[in-house]
């Protein structure tokens, strides 16, 4: 069946769609958006991401893909949120048992897929990373998610990959990636350049962004030593992986001006004359939802994959 059920699940929103696996797209206006809170109790928060589905045309007896963020039991679709600040509830519930009793159209399975790797997987089907048969894909929101591609699947080990596949486990100048690129990691490190020049609260990484336009000196050096950084950290395992190409997504690519030349800045220095090419994820919104999709039918209860 090309038509396949979906769901995605992010720490402020859920989204529900109906994705035409032939077509590579969501079905015309069977996309769904909801928030959620990721502090509420277990009960409430399951019953908010399967409430997300209650628009969908579902058949009966449908398999669905979820996207969800780790550290997850993808194969068990068992929660592991300790100390990361949401989804605290769902620690050691068996969501995919939850799931299954609230989801409409009383399915027959849910194969999990993490967040970050059905964005990867949704950009080789239908977007910037198509016709590339090794790629890295990146998001760039409150943290730095990852996914190395081999042939359209996440590769989760080996020597060619970080630990378990993610960039997220690397070190840039002895620190750990997301102290030096991250939401928090961004906002610290202008705070700290500019010192009383902003008084009140940090400015948030697009208004950093929109300094650095306006020429303030403080945050032109933010955003390429942050992002500078990324791109050094990732190229060595790029150029380790073979990748030919290099797509980011996230909301700080709202602010590709700035963002992609300092990344590429750092790719190149790190590795010059191998560094792969730099792109922007073409279907941004829809890539975790068509990934998850065409997860589905392989990543079954008994799917060996455990991405993180």
């Amino acid at each position: 069946m090309s038509h396949i059920p979906v769901l995605e699940v992010g720490g402020t929103h859920v989204t529900a769609a109906v994705i035409d696996t032939d077509a590579g797209l969501p079905v015309p206006r069977s996309v769904v958006r909801h928030p959620v809170a990721a502090d509420a109790a277990a009960g409430e928060l399951l019953d908010a991401i399967a409430g997300a589905a209650d628009r969908a045309d579902v058949c009966e007896g449908a398999h669905w893909g979820v996207a969800i963020p780790g550290p997850f039991d993808y194969a068990a679709g068992v929660g592991h949120f300790r100390g990361i600040g949401k989804f605290e509830s769902l620690h050691g519930v068996d969501v995919r048992a939850e799931l299954l009793r609230r989801l409409p159209g009383r399915p027959r399975g849910i194969s999990f897929i993490n967040d970050a790797d059905a964005f990867a997987v949704g950009e080789y089907r239908a977007g910037a990373a198509a016709g590339h048969e090794r790629a890295v894909c990146i998001t760039l929101g409150t943290g730095v998610g990852s996914s190395f591609l081999d042939g359209g699947q996440p590769v989760g080990g080996g020597p060619d990959v970080p630990p378990e596949g993610r960039a997220h486990r690397l070190t840039v100048g002895g620190l750990p990636l997301e102290e030096v690129v991250s939401r928090r990691a961004i906002r610290r490190y202008y705070t700290d350049l500019a010192g009383g020049a902003h008084e009140g609260r940090a400015p948030d990484v697009h208004d950093i962004a929109a300094l650095a336009r306006d020429s303030d000196p403080y945050a032109q050096r933010t955003i390429r030593h942050c992002f500078g950084a990324l791109g050094r950290a990732l190229a060595p395992w790029c150029e380790r992986f073979g990748a030919s190409l290099v797509v980011v997504g996230g909301s700080m690519t709202g602010s590709w001006d700035l963002v992609g030349p300092a990344i590429r800045a750092g790719l190149q220095a790190a590795t010059p004359g191998t560094a792969p090419p730099l792109a922007t994820a073409l279907r941004p919104a829809d890539a975790p939802l068509i990934g998850a999709a065409h997860w589905a039918p392989h990543g079954s209860s008994g799917a060996t994959y455990a991405g993180t």
